[in-house]
């Protein structure tokens, strides 16, 4: 009760230090889980439809990556092979819309996208992706240089695929000029998959072969957005924290004069760093429960957003929850009852000259 009482005794101190820790709470959230969000997509992307990827050799990203397409015909008949496709993907200018994603695929993988309404590709046509296609009132649709007719839209649980388009893999080929960017192949055995990739590496020497597992860690794109993003957000949560400790030392500082007081009416230095930390410890917890509830409010938006296309979406994990909760407590507690045990220290009379100054 004392730790509420104060707090609503200095109502803009309080508010300071409330918007203070839920600025830099919210800056970690966001920042950390959009690149997540990101590479969640992509990996999620490869990884549900193969166990093993064919890129180019030498190749860092996959759409600068050009397999042969006829590898398939010699994948499809090793022996614990159950299915294959190739896909190409790429970005171009559709119609008005700047950049957006390309997905050329062979016919016998069309089914993972969802249709809502007409059908499948055929030589000429292409789908659009449900956030795609509510920007568009057009029969066709301009790519590049060439004209599509549309014959349909899909949904997808990937935010990627949502905001791109679908054709066939020999158009996607002529947009690119290339056979495809890469192949995935499925086992029929979790078992046999390493013996596979052993088998598929032999059939071509310009070919990397790998488990989509080890690919999505591998890949130098992940890597990079992580880097980028981790460098970025622990910036910004090192200001936010050290801004929080610096705001929680100068509001402390401040109340010299109430400590001095309760020092001079002979309350003992442990009452008021007990008091200092069950209010430090009341708004901390509040500003930190505030960001998480608007960060994941923010987050459930992203994908709802028109003009971002689902191209950007973000994933909060606990880990990263609970090390955020960790750093603010810590800071904010550091902040406060430091300068407040120096300040319990001092002679009452002492602090009560000081807070009158």
């Amino acid at each position: 009760m004392i730790a509420f009482k104060a707090i609503r005794k200095n109502p803009f101190k309080s508010l300071l230090i409330f918007s203070s820790i839920t600025i830099a709470v919210m800056a970690i959230f966001l920042i950390s889980s959009v690149s997540q969000g990101v590479i969640g997509m992509y990996s999620k992307m490869i990884k549900t439809d193969g166990d093993i990827i064919i890129t180019q050799k030498g190749i860092s990203d996959t759409f600068f990556s050009n397999v042969d397409i006829s590898l398939m015909d010699s994948i499809d008949k090793l022996e614990h092979v159950s299915s294959s496709y190739a896909m190409i993907v790429g970005a171009s200018p559709i119609g008005h819309i700047p950049i957006a994603g390309i997905y050329g695929t062979t016919a016998n993988h069309f089914s993972h996208y969802k249709l809502i309404g007409g059908s499948y590709p055929k030589e000429g046509e292409v789908i659009l992706g449900e956030n795609l296609a509510k920007q568009f009132k057009t029969k066709s649709i301009a790519i590049g240089n060439k004209n599509f007719e549309i014959s349909g839209t899909y949904s997808s649980e990937i935010g990627f695929e949502e905001g791109g388009v679908v054709m066939n893999i020999a158009d996607a080929g002529k947009l690119f000029n290339r056979s495809s960017s890469f192949i995935l192949v499925s086992s029929s055995s979790p078992n046999e998959i390493d013996g596979i990739v052993q088998k598929i590496s032999q059939l071509e020497s310009e070919i990397e072969v790998k488990t989509t597992q080890n690919f999505v860690k591998e890949y130098n794109q992940f890597k990079i957005i992580e880097n980028s993003s981790f460098v970025i957000s622990t910036l910004a949560f090192a200001m936010g924290l050290m801004g929080i400790a610096s705001v929680m030392s100068m509001i402390v500082n401040s109340r010299k004069e109430e400590f001095g007081i309760m020092r001079a009416l002979g309350k003992s230095r442990f009452f008021i760093i007990k008091n200092l930390f069950f209010e430090t410890l009341v708004m901390s917890l509040s500003a930190y429960l505030f960001a998480l509830i608007l960060s994941l409010g923010i987050l459930a938006m992203l994908p709802h957003i028109e003009m971002l296309q689902g191209y950007v979406n973000g994933t909060l994990s606990l880990s990263s929850a609970l090390y955020v909760l960790g750093s603010t407590l810590f800071m904010a507690l550091l902040g406060s009852l430091f300068p407040a045990w120096i300040a319990s220290k001092t002679d009452p009379i002492l602090l009560i000259n000081q807070g009158c100054a």
